[in-house]
């Protein structure tokens, strides 16, 4: 019911910056809390950070202090903003956005394809 399209990735080199952005469609009740994981070759996914409907963060500490998410809640829209980029930091990305919808009010979650992220010089 709710579909994810991300969007921002690409090569990067080292202390440089990328935005990712993440937007949701779908005919809900609610879009609830919205994330960015990331998975390395041979990792596992890991959370980057995360933002509830009311503003609320939460980073791993890998990335505090360098990257900041953010959301619109008119537009369905996550935002990571990356900066100093570190070669560890490559990855593919995902967004992953819980919601609850308009019949019997469940809760339920959606991930995105996936957008893949390079840092290197």
């Amino acid at each position: 019911q709710v579909q994810l399209v991300e969007s921002g990735g690409g090569l990067v080199q080292p202390g440089g910056s990328l935005r990712l952005s993440c937007v949701a469609s779908g005919s809900v009740f609610s879009i609830d809390a919205m994330g960015w994981y990331r998975q390395a070759p041979g990792k596992q996914r890991d959370l980057v950070a995360a933002i509830t409907s009311g503003g609320i963060t939460n980073y791993a500490d890998s990335v505090k202090g360098r990257f900041a998410i953010s959301r619109d809640n008119v537009k369905n829209t996550v935002y990571l903003q990356m900066n100093s980029l570190k070669p560890e930091d490559t990855a593919v990305y995902y967004c992953n956005t819980q919601y609850t919808t308009k019949i019997f009010y469940r809760d339920l979650e959606v991930w995105g394809q996936g957008t893949l992220v390079t840092v290197s010089s």
